[in-house]
Order: structure tokens, then sequence, then C-alpha cells
């Protein structure tokens, strides 16, 4: 699958179930991989993403196996890692190399992460320079800037920092530096970040002290095995919410998403935007909540979207774009440069390719403005080798009247390889 071409859905019925959250499928394959004994991973996500987490733990000595749709950890505790006999490549996957920084921070072997052209394009200094404050030993090209990054893996005697802005890959890796250390482990947050990092430290057994801003480690810093069902991605079920929100009649119900606070900033934005969302069979599972999320055609409003909101949905806003094409008024969205240093720049992307289906919409330094409702029509479009970029401009297409063309939506397999199946059965 290089291109993909679409056209208008007359309807969306039915439910369905989302690939294990990407987020959590790294984590738990790094933690589970440092646990003491068998960990079962069931529902781990199928994104390409994951598996560079999976080979990468492998290659330093995890015996990890496949068995149907889980996989099976045999974890040997925290200094069980193995110096690896070549590069760990990461791929297109800047999770997998900001984690394993952390992770491998503390080791007593050296190690090099590269990645694909994009991800040595990538900031890798809000990485490094925090653990290298902290006593670590992290070299990376044009002074510790990008990728390849050189690890010189010691001990660490504590871990101390404020995050100058919330990320929740900066603050995991410091956890995951933090498990290394005997000594003060403390890390301070502007606003809250994704916290799946702490939350599956502490399912696992190691002492985990979360206030507000501080989260700290205690005495207990060595994971136990334990199975593990990794929820629903809600980053990869926003995708057909917003199409079922935008197609008249539609009605849709996806079962077992994850609905942590710190992931659901997306589905709050479209509820002030006035769309009709509710959430069932709400439960803990593993330590994560989650349930079933039905929604259906909603008539929607422009909305202004910035600060602390921005962290909580980073993933999902160049969707908002396409679903604010849709509303009534202007929708602003602010504060969310970040877009610009992903796997693309995101606000050009998204801005660049919704001009050609005839949206109202301008970018500015950390964000853009959409005036609607616009009527969409069919265009050649680029996905930019981005896959958040490409499922966005998808659900554009099959609202749009005519034919549109994604180029090089395989893309999409990065995070989501099930996407254009999934959305054909409903």
């Amino acid at each position: 699958m290089a291109d993909v071409f679409l056209s208008k859905l007359k309807q969306m019925r039915g439910e369905m179930t989302v690939p294990g959250d990407k987020s959590i499928s790294h984590r738990v394959a790094m933690i589970g991989s440092i646990a003491e004994g068998v960990s079962v991973i069931k529902n781990f996500s199928s994104a390409i993403d994951c598996r560079t987490t999976i080979n990468c733990m492998q290659k330093l000595g995890v015996n990890i196996r496949e068995s149907g749709s889980d996989f099976v950890i045999q974890g040997k505790g925290p200094d069980s890692l193995q110096e690896p006999a070549d590069v760990l490549d990461c791929g297109n996957s800047g999770t997998s190399m900001r984690l394993l920084c952390g992770l491998l921070a503390g080791q007593n072997f050296p190690a090099i992460l590269t990645g694909d052209d994009s991800l040595r394009s990538r900031p890798m200094a809000r990485i490094m320079t925090p653990l290298n404050e902290n006593g670590a030993d992290l070299r990376g090209r044009q002074d510790n800037r990008f990728a390849p990054i050189y690890i010189n893996g010691k001990r660490l005697t504590a871990i101390g920092y404020h995050l100058p802005v919330a990320s929740a890959q900066v603050k995991s890796a410091l956890l995951l530096a933090g498990l290394y250390t005997d000594g003060k482990v403390e890390i301070v947050e502007p606003v809250t970040s994704r916290d799946h990092t702490e939350r599956l430290l502490e399912f696992y057994g190691v002492d985990v002290l979360k206030g507000k801003p501080v989260i700290s480690l205690g005495p207990n810093r060595r994971p136990r095995a334990r199975n593990f069902v990794v929820p629903g991605d809600l980053s990869s079920a926003a995708f057909p919410i917003a199409l079922a929100l935008l197609l008249k009649n539609a009605e849709l119900k996806i079962r077992d998403v994850g609905i942590n606070p710190t992931r659901t900033g997306f589905l709050d934005v479209l509820q002030a935007m006035g769309a009709e969302i509710r959430i069932e069979n709400r439960r803990l599972q593993c330590n994560e909540p989650i349930g079933d999320i039905v929604t259906g055609y909603s008539k929607l409003t422009g909305i202004e979207v910035g600060g602390k909101t921005i962290p909580l949905m980073i993933d999902e806003l160049p969707l908002l774009a396409v679903v604010a094409t849709q509303a009534t008024g202007r929708t602003v969205i602010k504060d969310a440069g970040e877009l610009r240093v992903k796997e693309s720049d995101r606000i050009s992307a998204i801005v660049k390719e919704l001009k050609k289906m005839g949206a109202s919409i301008e970018e500015s330094s950390d964000g853009f403005t959409v005036e609607g409702p616009t009527p969409l029509h069919g265009a050649d479009c680029a996905s930019h080798g981005d896959h958040r970029i490409a499922m966005a401009l998808s659900v554009a297409g099959w609202i749009a009247d005519g034919e549109t063309a994604i180029r090089n939506a395989e893309c999409v397999d990065i995070s989501f390889p099930e996407f254009y199946d999934l959305v054909k059965i409903t």
C-alpha cells in the first residue's frame, strides 16, 4: 500500500476495537524486560514503532517471544541487560530512543542509538541535557542535539529535575534512569503530562510517590513481573470517533479503550464543541482506566485550545484541524509549537494539505486557525511520511466530495496498521 484513494462514506455504524495503546506498549516492553520473572503482555500494540522497542530489548539480551497476539517477556531484574553487539536502531520511533536513553544511562556498559533520517533530525537535547545534568554521559551529533546518541552507561547517584515544559517522554526517561540510583529521585513538572510510566511502575511494584507537581521514587525500585493487558489506544480511536462525528446518521461504539485522564484532552475538547460522546462500562484494568466510547453525528461549534490542554492531546491536533473545518465559527489552536518537531512539521503539513481540499485554515508560529464550516473537496494530498497526517487527511477524504488521494499512506503502519481495514468494516 503506497497510495490510497478515498471517496465520501455514506454511513458509519457498528462496533469496533482498536489496537493496544502505543505509549503504554513501549513502556511495558521496557519495564517488563527489567522485572524479575515472566510477564505475559496481551493486546500489545501492532505499531511498527512498538516492534522497534521489542527488537531493541531483545538486542539488550532480553528473552521476548511472540505467542499469538501476546508477548511473553522473561525478565531477570534491573541489572540483567547486556551490552548490545551492534548499534540499536530505533527506526522512526522517538519514544523508543528517548526512553532507552533513560533506561541505558544507568547501565554498566556503552550503547549507541540511531534511527532513520526523520528521527535523526528530531531534537534530542531535551533528553540528553537533563540526564547529563544528573550525572549521565550521553553524547549526540551537533553539540548533543541530534542522534546518533552514544551512551556511556554508569551508575547514577540521584535524579532531581524541574521540567521547563511538560514532557511525558523526558519525565519517563528520568524515572527509568532513577531505577538505577540509590539516592533521591524527584521530578517536578509544570503541568500534568501522560502518567503511563508512573502507573506501570506502580503496577509492577515500584514505590512511586505522586504529588502535584512532584513525582518521586521510594526505596523499592525493583519491578516484579506481572501479566498486563494493554488498553485500546485512544489516539488511534480518535480517528473513527472524529469520522463518526462528521458523518450524518453515524453511530459508533469503540470497546475497551484507555481513558486515562492525561490522554482525554481530545474528547474533552470535542464535547466542548458540542460533540455527543459518552463513556460506558468504566473500569480499572492493570492500573489504567478503560471504557467503551459511544458517539455519532453531532453539530459542532468552534473553540480556542491552548495552554495546559495541549499536552493532553498533542497527537490529535492535526485531526482537530479536520474536525474544525466542519464546525461553525472559528477554531484557534495555540501553544502547540511542539507539533513542528514531530515526524513532520505537523502545523505546516496539515495546513498545506487541508487548503488543497478547500479548507479555510491559516498557520501561526505555534498553531493554526480554522474558519468553518467549509465543504471539502477531493484533492491529491501528501502524507509527509507522517502517520497522523495521513490518517487525519483520510478522515477529511471520507467526508469530502470527489476522490481524495493520500500519497505514501503506508506510513500509518507506524502506529495503526489496521486503520484502513477497520474503517471499511463499520
